[in-house]
């Protein structure tokens, strides 16, 4: 029995599709096996672009930025936070402080929180000394990642009297924060969730001039957005200042200590504003353009009435896409996207929409966008922050038993709590 002197090498058409496919699930497990040349409907060989070590005609090299130079390729869509170890910064006895009082809209830091912390730490570091940012938190927060954010101290006031709506006890409580820290700058969000009110009050209490419409921070001099927006004003840094979105850029790069400054005795005041709760308000009577949660249907929606029921139990306002406008599904007013409403939610739930250009320039500006789909290569789930690849009538249905299962929960809570109330009182 003879054998060539060279190796035959057999095609495995699965493997090399698999390969050629960057969106199935075996494709990073396929090119770690070394399939780096992949063979093409001719029989020739080709390169492999997504290879890790692959060089292009421009000479450079392709590398995986998550596990460094290796051939090892890491899975972004499964990577965590806490899988890559980023290098710790610590401050111990610092010579001043930064105050940052957050929204913390939901409980989490928003997009709008993460630049202010990254502005404040390119403030400090453009002073002389050492500096520290501080997080003010008012009430219960689900935040688990204040140290990559950049929050190198934080007060977290949590008793009854600052949690609703409680200007004046916050007001009050950050009041008392100046006099014991003396910070070298507060920075506040400029927006409708609290921080403008909030700094304002501050500023009054203090007697202090703050700059408001900020968009770009040095220690000697802040430039503000005015007439409108249509002109920029320049004037002297002050140690109130209320911030806007795209200010700075976000920590990314290091870990912070996030250790506790312990407050002092709260002085208790009786306040004139009581919060009576929030009003109960009809999702579908908030225009589109200032609703924080849509839920938007496309043309993969089949069951419309559990459509409707499930946005009722989620508290969702209705959205949708323009196939669904035009097949007369949805009326005209509910058309998200370039040709219908710009939308600004802070959760954005697309329901079997494929995500036209035009729709996805009408949701660009939202927060989150959750994605329910069959088709795992649409735009829509390539933009989304979290895809369910699954029929829709199936999601929606778990999503309805969910929600129903929540509120009844929370509202044999919310009444034990009062019979309680009622028999102390």
């Amino acid at each position: 029995m003879t054998t060539s002197s060279s190796a035959i090498v057999r095609r495995d058409p699965r493997k090399e599709w698999i390969a050629r496919n960057r969106l199935h699930p075996l494709h990073h497990e396929v090119i770690s096996e070394g399939l780096g040349h992949v063979i093409g409907p001719s029989g020739l060989p080709r390169k492999n672009p997504h290879q890790i070590g692959f060089i292009g005609p421009n000479g450079i090299k392709r590398i995986d930025r998550l596990k460094g130079n290796g051939a090892a390729v890491s899975q972004p869509h499964q990577a965590k936070a806490s899988d890559t170890v980023l290098p710790l910064h610590t401050v111990t006895a610092p010579d001043f402080y930064i105050f940052v009082v957050p929204d913390l809209v939901g409980g989490r830091l928003s997009v709008h929180d993460k630049d202010i912390l990254g502005l404040a730490h390119a403030l400090q570091a453009d002073m002389e000394g050492k500096g520290a940012v501080v997080a003010v938190c008012f009430g219960d927060t689900k935040e688990e990642h204040f140290d990559l954010a950049g929050v190198d101290r934080l007060i977290q006031r949590t008793s009854d009297e600052f949690d609703g709506f409680s200007p004046e006890a916050r007001a009050a409580a950050l009041t008392q924060m100046e006099e014991t820290w003396a910070p070298k700058h507060w920075l506040f969000p400029d927006s409708v969730h609290g921080g403008t009110d909030l700094a304002s009050r501050l500023a009054a209490s203090l007697g202090e001039r703050p700059a408001s419409q900020a968009w770009q921070v040095t220690p000697e001099k802040v430039v503000c957005r005015g007439a409108g927006g249509s002109l920029d004003i320049a004037r002297q840094t002050p140690r109130i200042v209320m911030v806007l979105e795209e200010c700075g850029n976000a920590i990314d790069e290091t870990r912070h200590q996030v250790l506790p400054l312990e407050m002092p005795a709260f002085h208790e005041h009786t306040p004139r504003i009581l919060d009576r709760g929030q009003v109960a308000v009809d999702p579908n009577e908030i225009p589109l353009a200032e609703a924080e949660f849509i839920l938007s249907a496309g043309n993969g929606i089949h069951n419309w009435p559990q459509f409707h029921q499930t946005a009722e139990a989620l508290g969702a306002t209705e959205g949708a896409s323009r196939v669904a406008v035009d097949d007369g599904f949805m009326p005209r007013f509910r058309q998200v996207g370039a040709s219908g409403t710009w939308v600004t939610a802070r959760v954005y739930m697309a329901v079997g929409i494929s995500g036209a250009i035009q729709h996805m320039q009408g949701i660009g500006q939202c927060d989150k966008i959750i994605a329910i789909n069959t088709d795992a290569g649409c735009d829509m789930v390539k933009r989304a922050n979290l895809s369910v690849i699954d029929d829709s009538d199936l999601v929606l249905s778990e999503l309805m038993l969910l929600a129903q299962a929540y509120a009844s929960e929370h509202g044999n809570q919310q009444g034990s709590k009062k019979q309680e109330n009622s028999d102390a009182a």
